[in-house]
């Protein structure tokens, strides 16, 4: 088995072609999810996998599923997969790349004539951004019993469009009941998204564990008022209050260096004219941290801030944390299959921890699971100029194959 090697080249092929589908002036993606751009790339793998033999099926949050037969389809099947979604300014390999992994994996498998004992599974989790619909993994989160279905399918984007209504908008609202699946193990193989292995010179990233995250949403209410007659004594500035805790937000992520990171990433001013104070500010914090007590004091260190803040700038605050993901320890078993397939075939490796959250965190609470990272280029992702070494690519790919076939034998 360990002479068994993927097609590097086809692999490539179809992360370049579907790359194509909301392919941006820049060379990067933008496919949200369950847009017409997400449909297109949905209907692709599907027609991808079935030319490789594979059986696919829907759940109701629009997961997909394509199933490769083993020797004895009663047991649980070995699964792959990530996500087809991107960012607005998104590049060719975040998600996808775990999924057309999983698809080089089958037919890999197909070309070699080879059964294995459990089915092997490629599958595809709706909406891992969050971009569109907050909060990220929800429907991978439905999946293992964190959020409930109608909590899944009520998100909802900035227009109002809910998931439910986009995935029957766009056929993908599949009869499956969500979670109702054993799986013997589950890999997902993903860029690394940050730059240690490049750094370092490691070919594959073995993941041992993910850090923890807190997402937040906070409005703050001061009041409009000319930008001309009213002084500044008498001003309630939402936009002033904003700034400050966009300010601590940075200071809490420094003083928690070096594994901490603290991001304000979509802020909105009304009413947004030139000569109006700001009379309200919406905007979102990002937390994260592998170590749950240090990320429970950024979040105390906020909360604190943010209410003695308000209350200085008469400002109205409404502060809520819409998602907690607690950090994640990775199945032994599955990290040490990634661990001696990088062994095995020669590559330079080393043990490291995800950044940034994933299907496979909460894949990990109903099965064994675990990752394979690979470099990208400057550790440069969500970005248009996001880039991956093709041989780093199969690299990764290859020790896939291997993890999966010891487990799945």
């Amino acid at each position: 088995m360990q002479n068994i090697s993927i097609n590097g080249e086809r692999l490539w092929d179809s992360l370049m072609q579907m790359g194509e589908i909301g392919g941006t002036a820049k060379g990067g993606v933008c496919r949200l999810a369950l847009t017409d751009l997400d449909k297109q790339g949905r209907d692709l793998f599907v027609s991808w996998c079935e030319e490789a033999g594979c059986t696919v099926s829907v759940d109701k949050m629009g997961n997909i599923f394509a199933r490769r037969p083993g020797l004895d389809n009663q047991l649980p099947p070995v699964v792959m997969g990530s996500h087809l979604d991107t960012q607005p300014t998104g590049g060719k390999f975040d998600g996808i790349y775990g999924v057309l992994s999983g698809l080089e994996v089958i037919r890999s498998l197909n070309d070699n004539n080879i059964q294995t004992l459990h089915p092997i599974e490629a599958t595809v989790w709706t909406n891992e951004e969050g971009s569109r619909f907050p909060p990220a993994m929800v429907s991978s989160g439905v999946f293992a019993g964190v959020f409930d279905l109608d909590y899944g399918l009520s998100r909802a984007d900035l227009d109002g469009k809910t998931m439910g209504e986009e995935l029957q908008r766009i056929g993908y609202d599949g009869p499956l009941e969500v979670g109702n699946r054993q799986f013997k193990a589950f890999f997902e193989a993903h860029i690394e998204q940050g730059p240690i292995l490049e750094n370092e010179e490691k070919t594959i990233g073995v993941v041992t564990d993910a850090q923890g995250q807190r997402w937040y949403e906070l409005t703050l209410t001061g009041q409009e008022s000319h930008a001309g007659p009213t002084p500044m004594a008498t001003r309630k500035d939402a936009l002033v209050g904003a700034a400050r805790i966009i300010d601590k937000v940075n200071q809490i992520g420094l003083s928690n260096a070096p594994l901490a990171c603290a991001t304000v990433g979509l802020l909105q001013v009304f009413p947004n004219s030139r000569n109006v104070i700001p009379g309200e500010v919406f905007f979102t914090i990002d937390f994260r941290h592998p170590d749950d007590q240090v990320l429970s004091k950024m979040d105390e260190q906020l909360r604190e801030y943010a209410d003695q803040l308000s209350t200085e700038l008469g400002l109205e605050l409404d502060f809520k944390q819409i998602w907690y993901s607690p950090p994640v320890p990775f199945n032994k078993s599955c990290v040490d299959s990634v661990r001696e397939a990088a062994q095995n075939l020669g590559y330079s490796h080393r043990d490291i921890v995800s950044g940034a959250g994933h299907d496979a965190c909460y894949i990990s609470r109903v099965a064994p699971t675990a990752m394979v990272f690979v470099p990208c280029e400057k550790g440069i992702s969500h970005n248009e100029e996001e880039n991956a070494d093709p041989k780093d690519l199969e690299a990764g790919c290859n020790v896939l194959i291997q993890a999966v076939l010891q487990q799945a034998s």
